[in-house]
């Protein structure tokens, strides 16, 4: 079986294959660029090891997850529900 090519996604995304493959599973452009470019620039398993460590966002108050809005720029937070910010989040 060929190999599938990865397409080109620019001189901003450094692990096309990465990105590819986090868009697959739905993640946004600017996370799966974000994700690509920390893998290309210290490496996949360095990156994967990293993952994970975040708390469920249901665990957390709704100030915390309007904080952490902020820190992403999420337009609307002031105004959203615990479970519109979660998914916000989710989707950013």
């Amino acid at each position: 079986m060929a190999e599938k090519k990865s397409k080109d996604h620019g001189p901003s995304v450094k692990d096309d294959d990465v990105y590819e493959a986090l868009r697959d599973e739905g993640a946004s452009k600017e996370k799966a660029a974000r994700i690509a470019n920390a893998s290309a620039a210290e490496g996949r398993s360095t990156v994967g090891e990293r993952g994970g460590e975040a708390g469920d966002y249901q665990d957390r108050t709704v100030d915390e997850l309007r904080k952490r809005a902020a820190e992403l720029d999420i337009e609307g937070r002031s105004s959203m529900s615990k479970d519109e910010l979660i998914d916000a989040l989710r989707n950013h």
